[in-house]
């Protein structure tokens, strides 16, 4: 039997009637299984975030030119676009529970390194490395998290990620200010304070078992059973998932041949689409906010006010992810987020309070499509590959948002905030005509019925 920390729930039904594990009630494990996961995206969030403020103090203790401020905030985006892509194929050969803690561990040694940095190629690097542990974590905790949850609550779960992003980047703005007046070594401690909550995650991760899907696919059909009575009861019903399945892929290469790949272009496109203005503000906020007129204080300050209506934006998306259904959560998201960037851009220069209004609405209403990011990736490709699709998919939309992060102050400088907001405009109103195009509906649909074709 699994350990004791796998004991379920007890439960009314379990001996007059099998369930299947597809349509079981939530329990503990399936609330800390989601807490633990989120610890990738908080560190995600936190680290993308307190950049943006420690650049204050880095700036000139550095002697930071305006193309070492661009590829310094990019940096983290880059180590994702190769972290992704290596964490999904890595997962889905040797498994979810063996890299579940192992990528965090490398963003608490790079985070404590970035105390002692003496150069922007120094600091580069290091944060280099963050990103790829950061985008090894996407693929990793989102595919344990997506193969462990009942189809009624995938959603929410998965969804529910995303909001802990940008509970993370809320922190990170708080602790980036206050650390910011401690003295000249602020921007230090700022850049080193990662270290400690992932260092909680490695902790509560520690134990978790393996995806029962994972290990059913690659044949341990009795190790699969034993974690899935573990955390249902020995009453659960017990399934098989075939190792191959007619008509799916089994690597990478069958993902283009086998019509996964337009499910990996239009995932790719409205990821893209979705965070490229986002990253462009979490990097840049205070400088951003300055520009359109709220300075000093005020700016990170108002960039944890925007966060925490991200985060709000969030959480009303993961309650009418299954009513209103993935798709139509995805257009309104895409549309109305564009048009308040194009009221921005044409208000810049207005008094503050219009603004912060425009900028509040753009955060509120973007929350869908960055819920969705989570999961649509993990629910339109089957188990043989999710880990490799989502990583895939993850590298892949990092790419523009470390071209759109470097050239944020760049645009910033030489068209000024109202043209650099039109741009974000566009790009969030292409995310609405590809989802318009190809975003499928799959809210009630079971794992292995919305990864099929």
């Amino acid at each position: 039997m699994p350990p004791n920390y796998l004991a379920p729930e007890p439960t009314t039904n379990l001996n007059s009637s099998r369930i299947d594990p597809e349509d079981a009630p939530l329990n503990r494990f399936h609330w800390r299984l989601t807490f633990y996961s989120g610890g990738g995206p908080f560190l995600d969030g936190y680290i993308l975030s307190i950049i943006g403020v420690a650049m204050v103090q880095a700036t000139p203790e550095l002697g930071l030119s305006t193309s070492w401020q661009g590829l310094i905030g990019a940096s983290a985006l880059i180590g994702i676009f190769f972290g992704g892509f290596l964490g999904g194929w890595l997962t889905d050969k040797f498994g979810r529970q063996v890299l579940y803690t192992l990528d965090l561990i490398l963003i608490i040694a790079c985070s404590i390194a970035q105390f002692w940095v003496q150069s922007a190629f120094a600091l580069f690097i290091l944060r280099l490395l963050i990103g790829v542990a950061v985008g090894a974590d996407y693929p990793i905790a989102t595919a344990l998290l997506a193969e462990f949850a009942p189809r009624r609550y995938r959603g929410p779960l998965l969804g529910g990620l995303i909001a802990i992003w940008f509970a993370g980047a809320a922190v990170a703005y708080v602790i980036g200010e206050t650390l910011l007046h401690s003295g000249s070594d602020g921007w230090r401690w700022m850049l080193a304070s990662a270290a400690l909550p992932a260092t909680m995650f490695v902790i509560m991760r520690h134990g978790t078992p393996e995806s029962p899907r994972w290990l059913s696919q690659k044949g341990r059909h009795a190790e699969a059973i034993d974690v899935i009575r573990g955390v249902y009861g020995t009453d659960i019903k017990s399934y098989q998932i075939p190792s191959s399945r007619e008509g799916e892929p089994s690597d990478v290469r069958a993902l283009f041949r086998s019509g996964y790949g337009t499910r990996l272009f239009f995932v790719t496109a409205f990821w893209t689409c979705s965070i490229i203005p986002l990253f462009a503000v979490y990097a840049f906020g205070p400088m951003i906010l300055e520009s359109l007129g709220l300075g000093g204080a005020m700016a990170n300050f108002g960039s944890a006010f925007i966060t925490a209506l991200f985060l709000v934006g969030c959480l009303v998306a993961l309650l009418v992810v299954n009513k209103l259904g993935r798709r139509k959560l995805m257009l309104h998201s895409f549309l109305w987020s564009g048009v308040a960037l194009l009221l921005l851009s044409i208000s810049s220069g207005s008094l503050p309070f219009v603004v912060l209004c425009f900028f509040s609405a753009y955060a509120l209403f973007i929350g869908g499509a960055q819920v969705l990011t989570w999961i649509y990736p993990n629910e339109l490709f089957p188990t043989e590959i999710r880990g490799t699709a989502v990583g895939l998919a993850s590298s892949l939309s990092r790419i523009g948002a470390a071209v759109g992060t470097y050239l944020a102050p760049f645009s910033v400088d030489a068209l000024g905030i109202g043209a650099t907001m039109l741009i974000a405009a566009i790009i969030t109103l292409v995310g609405f005509a590809v989802s318009l195009r190809w975003a499928p509906e799959t809210a009630s649909l079971g794992l292995d019925q919305s990864a099929t074709l």
